[in-house]
């Protein structure tokens, strides 16, 4: 994920150039201005709210389907055609946004004497195109996809799977239309749409999975008609096409018009896809790593199914569990990142070091301030929490357990994954793709290699739990990494600081932690583990009274970020 580099400031290599006057000191990290501050507060703020009621709503989609559907070989059979046309997109287009369109607009907005606007419909032209050829391309070869990313599916599930995906695969047109969009809106400082617009989608498809429960209870691989299928593949793809539709109406208010071009002679595209190239070949990596997860999750589903474990532990309860794992690196983290990026990567534009480094800093301390007791919250919690979410329809009680299984390791690793994903930003911002690219290929040796072994030791039904670890892993090593490298391109990356907060944060959560244990094992013993008492009372009561001990004990180990955030609230509520 990269930016074009028409002025010469990176080197080959993709670190960033030598700077000129002053040398800083390379453990400063001066603060923003009360001003840029605020700005990207209030867009963060606007973010989290609209991710919020999305995730929220996105919660309530997966439990539906997940009650229509089941998390067993109907389960698997959606989920497998359902989430083939995200990962053609993010090969395409959708892996290239934070990389390299972003950047590539923001300098063009800067720089081109007509504010991007030739540049942007030349990048709309040729979206529409290519996204329109692959699509059609893709949903005739869907036997073919379907095979590849489940090879083991049972001769009837594998039919499922493909019918499915021939509605399905219609999606690759309207996410990768929605992702550019979505980046042309965030270059213009619009960040409401982007993060609403998928609310709508998931309002459909809940809309579709509640029909689906409603005219098929019930139902298997075996028992599925063909008609219900076209609720199910239809219905899905429509939500889809309205989220499109309404970024279009957003991207149309916000005064861009569409003027075909394909003169793209000294458009600059040409320079910035061929700094992408770096940025395919970390998306080809990822999904190597997705390929590795689903044909190996999806063998121990029918291993399981066959040896009558009663137990849905394939790659549907694997996505539940990054599902609700994503939830709080949504609404805290992506707000931030998202408004960040744009920021960066001018301050990288204008080799303005300091504020890299800055905003780096800032972001990720404040993220981890959240995450870190989140994280360790939802791993004591994740199994009454998956019950309570999960447990009806098709979907047992025992199936909704292993989605808590998964969703516990998962959770240990939310602050890795967030200092991973935030250092990708940084390279991207200082136009580097290669390096991410390398990343990305020891992230899979590490994931598959421990996903192998989970296949290979472990029993069938706690396979994808051991790919779970595996994945975590996987984004703690390569956060080692790739924090090294940055810290030896930027002279620095306010590690001090950054390591005596998530020290302190992780010290405060401990006693924390201890008392949401303890309430948990109390309501357990007290009401049984299946009791609506224990799956909603003990993570709401658990929390409760571990918040203020965190707080506390933060407080007495000096965590600056939360004095910080203490007075943002109360010079909120005095403005109030």
């Amino acid at each position: 994920m990269a930016t074009e580099t028409t002025s010469g400031n990176e080197n080959s290599s993709g670190a960033a150039p030598d700077r000129t006057g002053a040398e800083p000191d390379p453990q400063a990290v001066p603060e923003k201005s009360d001003s840029t501050s605020g700005s990207m507060m209030r867009s963060s703020m606007v973010m989290a709210v609209g991710t919020m009621v999305s995730r929220i709503t996105g919660f309530i989609r997966t439990i539906v389907i997940a009650a229509a559907l089941g998390t067993q070989l109907l389960g698997d059979a959606f989920n497998t055609a359902y989430t083939i046309p995200f990962i053609i997109n993010d090969l395409l287009i959708g892996g290239l946004m934070a990389s390299v369109i972003v950047p590539f607009l923001v300098k063009r907005r800067k720089r081109d004497s007509d504010g991007g606007k030739a540049t942007e419909d030349r990048l709309f032209t040729g979206a529409v195109l290519l996204l329109f050829v692959v699509t059609a391309i893709m949903i005739a070869a869907a036997e073919l996809l379907i095979g590849l990313y489940a090879s083991s599916f049972q001769p009837q599930q594998a039919q499922v799977s493909v019918y499915l995906a021939r509605f399905l695969l219609a999606q690759i047109f309207f996410v990768g239309m929605s992702g550019l969009m979505s980046a042309m809106l965030n270059t213009r400082n619009k960040f409401g749409a982007p993060v609403w617009a998928p609310v709508l989608n998931n309002l459909v498809m809940i809309t579709v999975a509640a029909l689906f429960l409603w005219v098929a209870p019930g139902r298997s691989v075996e028992t599925v008609t063909d008609s219900e299928l076209v609720l199910l593949g239809a219905g899905t793809s429509c939500g889809m096409v309205v989220q499109a539709v309404v970024l279009l109406v957003s991207l149309w208010r916000s005064g861009y018009r569409w003027r075909p071009r394909l003169d793209m002679r000294n458009s600059g595209l040409g320079e910035a896809m061929r700094t992408a190239g770096w940025m395919l070949l970390y998306t080809v990596m990822t999904q190597v790593g997705f390929l590795i997860t689903t044909n190996i999750a999806t063998r121990a589903n029918v291993a399981a199914a066959e040896n009558g474990a009663g137990v849905g532990a394939g790659i549907t309860a694997y996505n539940y569990g990054y599902q609700l794992f994503q939830l709080p690196y949504a609404i805290i983290a992506v707000s931030l990142i998202t408004v960040l990026l744009p920021t960066m990567s001018a301050f990288a534009a204008d080799e303005r070091w300091d504020e890299v480094r800055s905003g780096f800093s800032r972001t990720l301390r404040t993220s981890a301030l959240v995450l870190a007791p989140m994280g360790v919250a939802i791993a004591i919690f994740a199994g009454p929490l998956s019950v309570l979410l999960f447990a009806r329809g098709n979907t047992s009680v025992l199936d909704a357990q292993n989605i808590g299984f998964i969703l516990s390791v998962m959770a240990l690793g939310l602050v890795p994954f967030t200092v991973f994903q935030l250092m990708l930003r940084v390279f991207y911002a200082l136009g580097d793709t290669r390096t991410p690219a390398m990343l990305s290929i020891a992230n899979v040796a590490v994931h598959g290699t421990c996903a192998l072994l989970a296949y290979l030791f472990l029993p069938a039904t706690t396979v994808v739990t051991g790919v779970a670890a595996g994945f975590m892993f996987s984004y703690l090593t390569g956060s080692v990494i790739a924090g090294l490298i940055l810290s030896r391109r930027l002279g620095g990356l306010d590690g001090g600081r950054i390591l005596s907060t998530l020290v302190r944060l992780h010290l405060a959560v401990l006693p924390a932690a201890a008392l949401g244990w303890f309430t948990l094992r109390f309501f357990m013993d007290r009401f049984g583990e299946e009791s609506l008492l224990t799956n909603l009372g003990a993570p709401v009561a658990g929390c409760l009274l571990a918040l203020p001990v965190f707080v506390l004990f933060a407080w007495l180990l000096r965590v600056r970020e939360l004095t910080s955030v203490v007075e943002l609230v109360r010079g909120r509520l005095r403005r109030g």
